[in-house]
């Protein structure tokens, strides 16, 4: 009767190849930002698929750019999310805040302050002022000395015009825009003539949390 049992056969061993450039390029952009364990170190540049753990299949040039760009894109850091910008009020309120329709509850007058110290007192009130749950606060800033100033017209919509306008009226829209400011408030515009026109402004607070 004849031997059935076959002669053990060795495994076959794998073809290795050695890295292409552009494989050599990839290995390099992967291990880039690796840190080595304490009392290790770096792993010496693979010459060889194998030095991998793995045998590499044949990748068309094309495929390889696309990959290696895919690994190489940076990741922009996270930046803490800050408070939302300035948001114009929905249509209906804005319209009856130029119509005079609406009472301020709060209000300030930073007549006779200097530009700094209207800034920290602007800032202490609308901070105030929300944590006390109000919505809609009047600062009056005048429209200044200039003899244009008083030609301001009324609208809805605040108006940039440094020669006609005063220090404190053109300073107040830029500090609305920092940080501290866009925390506490929502919105604002220009108030309505019985309120003080092109000299105030009507705050819209955020909603207290």
């Amino acid at each position: 009767m004849a031997n059935d049992t076959k002669a053990d056969v060795p495994p076959r061993r794998r073809r290795v190849r050695a890295l292409s450039d552009e494989e050599l390029k990839l290995w390099r952009v992967v291990t880039r930002d690796a840190k080595p364990l304490p009392g290790k170190h770096h792993p010496p540049e693979p010459e060889k698929a194998e030095d991998f753990g793995l045998v590499l299949p044949s990748v068309s040039k094309t495929k390889q750019n696309k990959l290696i760009h895919s690994v190489s894109v940076t990741l922009k850091p996270v930046k803490p999310a800050g408070p939302p910008p300035l948001a114009g009020l929905d249509r209906r309120t804005s319209q009856k805040l130029a119509r005079g329709q609406v009472e301020a509850e709060a209000r300030l007058d930073l007549h006779g302050h200097g530009r700094e110290e209207a800034r920290i007192a602007l800032l202490r009130f609308v901070s105030s002022c929300r944590a006390s749950g109000l919505r809609c606060v009047l600062v009056i800033t005048g429209k200044g000395e200039s003899p244009f100033s008083r030609h301001i017209l009324h609208s809805s919509r605040y108006h940039e015009a440094a020669e006609h306008s005063g220090i404190l009226r053109s300073a107040l829209p830029v500090w609305l825009e920092g940080a501290a400011f866009r925390a506490e408030v929502a919105s604002f515009q220009p108030a309505h003539p019985k309120h003080g026109g092109g000299g105030a402004f009507y705050l819209w607070l955020r909603k207290r949390k």
